[in-house]
């Protein structure tokens, strides 16, 4: 009798925290709709075509609003609305992480949080442990609520931004269009935030979570009034399991240490690592030798340690070098010399207009739309571009992306998608570079391409003459836009109102 009563009792007590995290999160839980714009990186003076979409939110302590970057990416409109609630407010971007995929918005008008309250972070769940996940899917306007397993804890990539691969938790219940943004809850507690799954035809059933030390650390980042980026040890390590090549480099074989292949100059680590060295812990954390190290009693990989600090903080390695143990401080920043890899959302496309030839800096997004024309040796010099360290020479490779027909260069259009080496006998090695170069004195430019390929000489009183001509034709109302939108030659970073 007294284990049926306690067994009852049990199911009464789980039943009422079910309950009590439900209504909890429901009241904290928002709709996000977006009404978004993404720039045409084929014609860069063209802002592209509007559509529509939606996700979720949650609501944290400050009456703050967290989501994922991919729901208001390139949005000209945000509205967010309560379960239960058919009125619909007015919300703006206040923070936002490409690199992480979230976002914080904020509502001005205080009736929306009328009878809310806030949700909480939690920690990192168990295997096999059990989840909710709340949002607003397709099928319906109501919220909606799923459960699954906690089946994988593991680095992972982060395709919002097309580069970035962080902590994520993969869960064996669907995220949806809809779900984005959306919390994952735990024993009354924030765990993660849905965004992101395979296509049915992958898999099924699988979806990710944003953990909370991600959360965690976007929130701690943007307390001074903006978003400065992950940082990046900026070093390749390869693992040391073979015993014969511990012996070469005289360890011991104790399972410990990997060993430091390659070090990007510009990067954190640059004068502060060698290629060689062995990297035998990381703030006092034993480093295995397949490159994990615990952190609060899980495996992860060694880059956790880094990605949970910020720029100017050190990092503190414990280093096998010339036959003995030294330590090494690192003082930590981003890797920008990477940031060609990531997709741009808000900044608009650069280029320059001359004569019917469209120069653009490479870009992923500018690859993406020339991936099916690009010659190899465009596709090598993306690919190459940051492990071979091309940066140090051309730090934003400028490429023809386009000839616009006219009478005036009609002999021209085989060149498009080719690397500008130099104009006018001026080395290119950035956007910057190109108008300067352009209006060197002389009656013809001639623009030279990697390769050696034909040159493209154009007439300076034909192109004078066609210019208005072209921008007329094909609806352009600027010669060029060339201000700063790289981080690597920006150098710095931009709260949302600072970037308006």
């Amino acid at each position: 009798m007294k284990c049926w009563f306690l067994a009852i009792l049990g199911a009464v007590i789980s039943g009422c925290a079910k309950d009590g995290q439900l209504h909890e999160a429901k009241k904290n839980t928002v709709m996000v709709e977006v009404t978004s714009q993404v720039w045409d990186y084929r014609l860069p003076w063209n802002p592209g075509t509007v559509s529509s979409g939606r996700g979720a939110g949650f609501i944290v302590a400050g009456k703050r609003i967290i989501t994922n970057a991919h729901v208001i990416s390139g949005a000209r409109n945000i509205t967010v609305q309560r379960e239960a609630d058919p009125r619909r407010y007015a919300a703006k971007v206040k923070y936002v992480a490409h690199d992480c995929d979230l976002a914080m918005l904020e509502v001005e008008d205080p009736a929306f949080f009328k009878g809310t309250t806030h949700l909480d972070l939690g920690g990192i769940p168990e295997l096999e442990s059990v989840v909710s996940v709340y949002g607003f899917p397709i099928g319906g306007d109501r919220l909606s609520v799923t459960r699954g397993v906690v089946s994988r804890i593991d680095y992972n990539a982060y395709t919002h931004s097309g580069r970035e691969s962080h902590l994520a938790i993969q869960i064996d219940a669907a995220i949806n269009p809809g779900n984005s943004g959306g919390p994952v809850m735990q024993s009354d507690k924030v765990v993660g935030v849905a965004f992101q799954g395979f296509r049915g035809d992958v898999a099924q059933n699988v979806g990710y979570m944003i953990p909370t030390p991600v959360i965690r650390r976007f929130l701690k980042d943007v307390e001074d009034g903006r978003y400065d980026y992950y940082v990046d040890i900026a070093v390749r390590w390869m693992p040391l399991e073979n015993p014969a090549m511990r012996k070469y480099l005289g360890l011991a074989n104790d399972g410990r240490g990997v060993v430091v292949t390659d070090v990007f100059s510009e990067g954190s680590s640059d004068g502060y690592l060698n290629k060689g060295d062995v990297l035998l812990s990381i703030d006092g954390h034993p480093i295995e030798s397949d490159g994990s190290v615990r952190l609060e009693g899980k495996p992860v990989q060694l880059e956790e340690i880094v990605e949970r600090k910020f720029s100017r903080e050190e990092v503190r390695l414990e280093v096998w070098r010339g036959g003995q143990t030294e330590t090494v401080n690192v003082p930590l920043k981003p890797a920008d010399m990477f940031s060609m890899y990531e997709i741009l959302y808000e900044p608009p496309p650069r280029y320059v207009l001359y004569g019917g030839l469209v120069f653009q800096p490479l870009t992923a997004n500018l690859m993406a739309v020339l991936a099916g024309s690009a010659d190899l040796r465009l596709k090598q010099k993306y690919t190459m571009f940051a492990t071979d360290q091309m940066y140090r020479e051309t730090p934003e490779p400028v490429i023809l992306s386009a000839v616009l027909p006219d009478p005036s260069n009609v002999y021209l259009r085989g060149l498009a998608g080719q690397i500008v080496r130099e104009i006018n006998g001026r080395k290119i090695r950035t956007l910057a570079d190109v108008e300067p170069a352009l209006a060197a004195n002389g009656e013809r430019s001639v623009i030279r391409f990697e390769g050696d390929s034909r040159p493209a000489v154009l007439k300076r009183e034909e192109v004078d003459r066609s210019t208005p001509r072209i921008m007329a034709q094909y609806g352009i109302s600027e010669a060029s836009r060339t201000e700063v939108g790289s981080r690597r030659l920006a150098k710095g970073s931009y709260s949302q109102e600072e970037k308006k």
